[in-house]
C-alpha cells in the first residue's frame, strides 16, 4: 500500500494519524455484550485480529456482558465518533428489544451509525433421536394428539423464543414455552428427555444430529445447510414466515462521519472475504453477510417493523 493510499484510508479517523509510528500507538476498542468463549466472542475477536493492519491500530475486544447484550450498546452512548470505538451486536438488540423494554438505555437509531453486518446464522427445531416424529409434519400431528407439549428456547425475549411462539400460532399447537439460560442446557435436557423439543442456534445441535443422538426437524435458514442436506428449511416444510436469521452487526457511535465509517467498513469486508474467516464461519454454521452502511440501516428499520407484530401477538413482557 502506498503512503498516499494509506493516508486516504486513515483520513477521518480523528487521532488515528497517517504516520505509522504514531498510528500504532492508538487503540481501537470493540465492545461486545457477551462473555468470552461464545460464538459472538469468537467472531468479534476473529474480525478484530484482521482489522489491526488495515486500521493501523491495536484493536482490543472489551467484553461487557449483562442485560441481554444491552450493556455494551449503552456503553456507546455519548462516546467519541472518531473510530476509536465500535460495537458488535446481534440483531435482536436493535430489532426485537425495542418492542420489549420501555427503558433500553439506548436509542437503536439515534445512538448509532450502522457500518455492516458481518455474518448471519439460523435456528433449528430439535427433538431427541428416538422421538416418534421423523419430520416436522409428523411432529405437528404427534403434538396435536398430545394436547400440550413443552419446548425450550435459550432465553426469553430472544429470536428463537419468538420463532417458537410463531410456530405454535401458525400450527394451532398448544406449545408450552420453557425459557432456559443458554443453549447448552436446552440441548442437555432435550437429550435427557426432560423437555420435548428445543429451538436452538443451528450450530449447537448439529454435532448431536450427526451422531444420531438428536433429530433436527427444520431450520430457519433460507436454504439447507451443506452439512445437513437432508434437513429441510421451515419454508420447505410449509412455513416460509419462519425464515429468519440472526446477524452480528458492527456499529459506530452517533455522529461518525463517512471518513470514519468507510475505512472500518472496507476493513470488515476484506476480513469477511478471507479464507480463514470463511472457514471459521462455516464451522460455526454461520454465513458471511456484509452490506453497505445505508443498506444495513434500512435492514435494521425493516426487521424492527417485522418483529413488532410478532412480539405483540406473543403477549410476552419481560420483568423489567
Amino acid at each position: 500500500m502506498t503512503t498516499l493510499t494509506r493516508r486516504a484510508a486513515l483520513a477521518g479517523l480523528g487521532t488515528l494519524l497517517a504516520a505509522p509510528a504514531v498510528a500504532q500507538q492508538r487503540t481501537v476498542r470493540a465492545l461486545l455484550g457477551w462473555p468470552p468463549g461464545g460464538s459472538s466472542d469468537i467472531v468479534c475477536r476473529t474480525f478484530a485480529e484482521r482489522l489491526r493492519g488495515p486500521l493501523g491500530a491495536n484493536v482490543v475486544v472489551e467484553n461487557r456482558p449483562g442485560a441481554g447484550g444491552r450493556i455494551a450498546l449503552q456503553g456507546m452512548r455519548g462516546q467519541p465518533a472518531d473510530g476509536s470505538l465500535y460495537v458488535q451486536t446481534p440483531s435482536s438488540m436493535l430489532t426485537i428489544y425495542p418492542h420489549l423494554y420501555r427503558n433500553l438505555g439506548y436509542d437503536p437509531v439515534a445512538d448509532f451509525v450502522p457500518v455492516t453486518t458481518v455474518c448471519a446464522f439460523a435456528f433449528a427445531w430439535t427433538v431427541r433421536a428416538d422421538h416418534p416424529a421423523k419430520t416436522l409434519a409428523e411432529f405437528i400431528a404427534w403434538a396435536r394428539q398430545r394436547g400440550q407439549v413443552d419446548w425450550a428456547s435459550p432465553s426469553p425475549g430472544t429470536m428463537p423464543h419468538f420463532l417458537g411462539v410463531e410456530f405454535a400460532r401458525m400450527t394451532g399447537l398448544s406449545l408450552n414455552h420453557v425459557p432456559y439460560r443458554g443453549g447448552a442446557p436446552v440441548i442437555t435436557d432435550v437429550l435427557a428427555g426432560v423437555i420435548t423439543a428445543g429451538m436452538n442456534v443451528l450450530s449447537e445441535p448439529v454435532p448431536f444430529h450427526l451422531d444420531g443422538k438428536m433429530r433436527i426437524l427444520a431450520i430457519s435458514a433460507p436454504a439447507r445447510s451443506p452439512r445437513l442436506p437432508d434437513v429441510p428449511t421451515f419454508a420447505e416444510a410449509g412455513f416460509p414466515q419462519l425464515t429468519k436469521q440472526e446477524w452480528f452487526g458492527v456499529l459506530l457511535p452517533a455522529g461518525a462521519a463517512p471518513g470514519v465509517v468507510q475505512p472500518l467498513h472496507g476493513a470488515l469486508l476484506a476480513a469477511a472475504g478471507t479464507p480463514e474467516v470463511q472457514e471459521l464461519l462455516t464451522r460455526l454454521e454461520f454465513t458471511p453477510d456484509t452490506m453497505q452502511p445505508a443498506a444495513f440501516a434500512e435492514r435494521i428499520r425493516r426487521e424492527r417493523e417485522e418483529w413488532g407484530p410478532i412480539v405483540a401477538a406473543s403477549g410476552f413482557r419481560p420483568e423489567e
